[in-house]
Parts: structure tokens; sequence; C-alpha cells
């Protein structure tokens, strides 16, 4: 697709991966609705971007949340081609701990529920206002692209609810862009690998520089803009269908 006549829907688009994806669609000639919490920097974001960026306050598990958002993209910028799924949440803690006490039921439901539930919230709404469009030349009427996490194939210690919410997008990506073929819709899943989001610059630099130098090659933390310059590579290339790209340097999780 040419993302120059596209209107993209981003979750999570307030910072990080989200943010420079949105920055990069944008950048490409194309229109986006950022769609973030509201303590999310989402609303800083899409006025720097100008008139072709607007931000939603909202919620990916509220249907409302998700319906306002998508309805902004048509009526503003006439519709919604891609759907960028980068809302998450990041939650720790042993199954059971050295004191004997079980993981969290509520933690573990909650954070399948925002990075599971609200990511397959999000397609769905959003493959419905896909169908509406007319086909490009390949036959396409809309591409999707989920976030995942190495965690979903090598979740270490303490990442039980993280690894199995993970593990769920990867594992729906298939059956939905199956089950979107025939409407034209691509679905796509990349599973970033340590990357400088929020989450990690929040450590000291000492062990950000330790975990950069985990990765093979190249030996570093992963900058959002190159899990942004994948993204639009995904939507430009019509081939790129039902499969998870891992995007990680090579590296492979030890247990802790």
């Amino acid at each position: 697709m040419d993302i120059s006549n596209c209107v993209a829907v981003v979750t999570g688009g307030g910072s990080g991966l989200g943010e420079a994806t949105t920055r990069a669609l944008v950048a490409r000639g194309g229109k986006a609705v950022i769609l973030d919490l509201g303590r999310s920097q989402g609303d800083v974001v899409a006025k720097e971007l100008g008139d072709n960026a607007v931000f939603c306050e909202g919620d990916v598990c509220d249907d409302a949340s998700v319906n306002a958002a998508l309805e902004e993209a048509v009526g503003r910028f006439g519709g919604v081609h891609i759907a960028v799924n980068c809302a998450g949440i990041g939650t720790a803690g042993r199954t059971v701990d050295k004191e004997g006490k079980p993981f969290d039921l509520g933690l573990f439901r909650k954070t399948i529920e925002v990075n599971l539930i609200g990511t397959f919230n999000v397609i769905r709404l959003a493959a419905g206002h896909m169908m509406k469009n007319d086909p490009n030349d390949q036959g396409e009427r809309g591409v999707v692209i989920n976030t995942a996490s190495a965690a979903a194939f090598e979740g270490q210690i303490g990442q039980c609810a993280y690894s199995a919410s993970k593990g769920g997008v990867v594992g729906m990506t298939l059956p939905i862009a199956r089950d979107l073929a025939q409407t034209g819709v691509r679905v796509m899943t990349i599973a970033p690998g340590l990357f400088l989001t929020p989450m990690l610059m929040g450590l000291p630099e000492p062990a950000r520089e330790s975990l950069g130098r985990q990765v093979p090659f190249p030996p570093r933390l992963g900058d959002p803009s190159e899990y942004a310059h994948l993204a639009c590579s995904i939507v430009e290339n019509p081939m790129l269908n039902g499969e998870t790209i891992r995007l990680d340097g090579a590296i492979r999780m030890q247990p802790r």
C-alpha cells in the first residue's frame, strides 16, 4: 500500500514504538490518529505533527474509545487503512514467589486484557472499517500490524503474564490473517527484542548498556525508529501477511 494515500490508527502512539511509528507514517505522507491514555504524550505528538495527526484519548479495551478513534479517522481523514497496535503494559512476578505467595490473578487478568484482548478489540473494529475501502490495484483494503515480544518465545523468570499475553498475539496472527484474507486486509505482527522504550529508559545507563551487550548484533538496544521502519515496510509490501517477524538482533533471552 502507498502510505501517502493511507490513514492509520496507532494505539500507544504517544510514546515509544507507537510514537516512532506515527511519526514515520506521517513523514511518508500518511495521516494518523493516535489512540492513547490521557496521561500519555499523545496530544503533544499530534500537535507537533500538525494537520496530519490527531489525538484521541481512550483505552484499547473499551469499545467506545476505539470506535471513537476510528470514527475520527473516517470523519477527519476519510477512512482507515492501517491499524498499528502498540498499546500494552509490562508486568512481572513469579508464579509463586520465594515466600510462597501466588501471583496476583487480577494482575494476570489485567495483562491479558490489555495486551491480548485490547489488541484483538482494535483489530476487529478496525477491520470492519477497512472492509469498506475501495481495493487498490493489488486488491488491498487494509493492513493490521500488532506488537508481540521476544518474550512470546523465551519468557524470562517473572514474565508468566506478559509472555502469555504476547504469545497470544503471535498465536492469533495467522488465523486472523486467514479470516480477513477474502476482504483484502493483511495482518502481521512484529516481535521486538530489547528496545529503548519508556520502560527501559527508566533504568540507569550502565544497566541499559549491559542489556544492549546481550544482543549478538548490533550489540545495543533497538531504537524505536527501527520498529517504525519495519512497520512501514510491512505496509508497503503486499506479500507480507500472516507472519510474526522478530526484530531483536538475534537475541535469545536467557531465564533471567
